[in-house]
């Protein structure tokens, strides 16, 4: 009797607020990771804290940043095979020509410098985005250590806009802000926004020694950036690029993502691309064409000096003697 008459003389606005307070279970189906949906995530934590793990690795993931790519490939990669066939990337990548695969990661989620398939029979070289870096070998391959990538350029062609070009400084200034608020990214590292319609180049730019312990890696803010421009977003409740300049939406038809890494590829000759190899080839027919037509017209230029020098002779043996 006395709790109900404490409950009447509470005022109605605070009686309202208590009625709209989550209860236990509420507050249990809210562990969840709001960087990373491919999670699962239970109140295992001290305190019974909510505590996320990443599905593949069951590594503990910090869900207030972005998870390494490292991590995000390997749930994807173990992830149950649907109906849905995998998006490889574009041929004219210069160096990502391999797809997705089950990578090895180290005890903080990053990638091992050697990667090999899962019979351990075939092994490569990556660099610190997981792209690989040298031909490929077998299980005897060493790699002496993870090359860093420090320039990422991400090159977009976007759909003809309703109201036409966008204006370059409002791009430049809503791309930023995309990366600085939903990927987490200081603002010092996306180095450039280059704008010729419908030409869209991001540059991101990190050195080692400018990244902080708190810092997202630039490898792992264009790989969020990658699966939200293909629909495939890796935030929860998201389905992928939502990017709007003056009221007009940014619809992106291609992308390409280039690496630079701190240190040159290590790639032989048989890695050259057909592009490549059919110019290689033009130049040298090219080459022997022209030594060819050299060597006919020198062949020529003897031959008619040779002529002309036995008609002289000829007409020196008619003349009568002296």
């Amino acid at each position: 009797m006395a709790g109900g008459l404490c409950l009447l003389l509470l005022p109605l606005p605070l009686l309202l607020l208590l009625a709209a307070a989550p209860g236990p279970a509420a507050a249990q189906d809210n562990c969840t990771c709001p960087t990373n949906k491919m999670t699962t995530c239970s109140r295992d934590g001290p305190g019974g804290g909510c505590q996320c793990r990443a599905l593949g690795s069951d590594f503990q993931v910090d869900c207030s940043t972005l998870t390494s790519k490292c991590l995000l490939l390997k749930a994807r990669a173990r992830a149950p095979r649907g109906g849905r066939k995998l998006v490889r990337p574009s041929e004219l990548a210069l160096l990502d020509h391999d797809g997705p695969y089950d990578p090895d990661c180290d005890g903080r989620g990053r990638f091992q410098a050697r990667q090999c398939n899962r019979s351990r029979a075939v092994c490569w070289c990556v660099n610190s985005v997981g792209v690989r870096r040298t031909d490929t070998g077998d299980a005897s391959l060493r790699c002496a250590e993870l090359v860093r990538t420090r320039h990422i350029l991400i090159h977009l062609r976007h759909r003809p806009a309703p109201a036409g070009p966008f204006d370059p400084a409002e791009l430049d200034a809503e791309l930023r802000r995309l990366f600085r608020e939903r990927y987490r990214l200081r603002p010092r590292f996306l180095a450039a926004v280059h704008y010729e319609q419908p030409t869209v180049q991001i540059e991101l730019l990190q050195d080692a020694w400018q990244k902080g312990p708190g810092d997202v890696d630039i490898a792992d803010a264009a790989y969020y950036f990658e699966r939200d421009v293909k629909g495939d977003s890796l935030f929860p409740g998201r389905q992928g690029l939502d990017v709007q300049v003056r009221g007009q939406p940014l619809r992106v038809e291609r992308t390409l993502i280039y690496y630079l890494d701190e240190k040159p590829p290590q790639f032989s000759m048989k890695r050259l691309t057909g592009g490549l190899v059919a110019v290689i080839v033009v130049v040298v027919a090219a080459l022997v064409a022209g030594v060819v037509v050299l060597v006919i017209s020198n062949r020529r230029k003897t031959g008619t000096y040779e002529k002309v020098d036995i008609k002289e002779l000829g007409e020196l043996r008619t003349r009568p003697s002296l």
